[in-house]
């Protein structure tokens, strides 16, 4: 290992890899049916969802109609009274290790809803544990809000294929000798650390051209810079991108910051991670290798990095903390 004190800190995540596709109530998924029990009350928000004059409501059938043939409605009325919630993510414990709550262990189901405006920065979500085996009748039509603040807080149905990886943390949150560790070019070829040549890195260029002439790892004409070794674990090593369960915290819209439960005092625990992207320029390694035929648009899938068609505050990342002492206590929303 490159930096042997890093191994404790490694935390395993659960990538979802979210897929275009029509799932049913019975499947862990994004924006797909939720298995919702028939005589519970669909969950709604009771505002204020205050007037955007910038951008047109649309329905979300409008949104479905425009991302398949860009026709949008206009004239729609903005929402007076409670908005129902829109189902986000489901997972089961058989396809995806979740962290359940204290005390309930029947809890097998995990479903994730928001409200489609923004409360006061991104959707506000509302978080539903439950046992699968419980629910008996399951509602058939859930209720849908009549206009959506943004087309890209409509996910787009996906089935999953989580996969576990390994994660180290943030850069941002690691100790001053730490990252002078990492940012030590001998450690690098002492360890054996893979060196990809296809990649275009003006840093990785330099590092193979010197590889190529057979130079000794000690000398000093080795080209040095700290920010091609920081920048290789942050892309490469540390932090998966996309949606994930569990792993570590990426920051950079912020610098860190704690996330205490307000109600005990104890610190939140990473329980999911929605995305606006599965992968970008700077996390190529990422991709998985089934998705690796189809990262350039096409007519049929315009956005292969982002299936759920999310777009958060721009393109950031949605990631929900939990409580980890009581289920009762309201969960941590932050936007990296």
């Amino acid at each position: 290992m490159v930096v042997p004190r890093l191994a404790p800190l490694a935390r395993t995540a659960t990538r979802l890899h979210p897929r275009p596709g029509s799932p049913s109530p019975h499947d862990s998924s994004v924006g797909g049916p939720l298995l919702w029990p028939a005589d519970e009350p669909w969950p709604h928000c009771d505002g204020p969802h205050e007037w955007d004059r910038v951008n047109r409501p649309l329905s979300p059938e409008d949104v479905r109609r425009q991302r398949t043939d860009q026709v949008a409605a206009a004239g729609r009325p903005w929402p007076d009274g409670p908005v129902p919630l829109l189902p986000v993510a489901q997972l089961y414990v058989r396809d995806v290790p979740l962290p359940r709550p204290p005390g309930q262990a029947e809890a097998d189901l995990l479903q994730v809803l928001w409200c489609p405006f923004d409360h006061p920065a991104q959707p506000e979500t509302a978080l539903f544990w439950r046992s699968a085996a419980a629910v008996t009748e399951v509602l058939a039509t859930p209720p849908e809000p009549p206009v959506v603040q943004f087309p890209g807080y409509l996910p787009e149905p996906c089935l999953l294929a989580p996969e576990q990886v390994t994660e180290y943390p943030d850069l941002l949150e690691l100790g001053e000798e730490l990252r002078r560790e990492l940012a030590d070019w001998k450690r690098w070829p002492a360890a054996g650390a893979p060196v990809d040549s296809g990649e275009r890195h003006p840093l990785l260029e330099e590092w193979n051209r010197w590889r190529a002439s057979g130079a000794a790892v000690d000398s000093s004409e080795v080209p040095y810079s700290k920010d091609f070794y920081t920048e290789f674990y942050r892309a490469r090593l540390s932090l998966a991108p996309g949606w994930k369960v569990g792993g570590w915290t990426r920051w950079g819209l912020t610098d860190p910051v704690p996330r205490i439960c307000r109600e005990c005092g104890t610190e939140a625990v990473p329980l999911l991670t929605i995305a606006s992207g599965e992968w970008d320029s700077g996390t190529h390694d990422w991709i998985p290798h089934e998705d690796r035929a189809r990262t350039a648009p096409s007519t049929t899938d315009p956005q292969p990095w982002n299936p759920t068609m999310l777009d958060l505050a721009g393109g950031y990342d949605l990631q929900l903390y939990v409580c980890p002492t009581s289920p009762d206590h309201p969960h941590i929303e932050l936007i990296q």
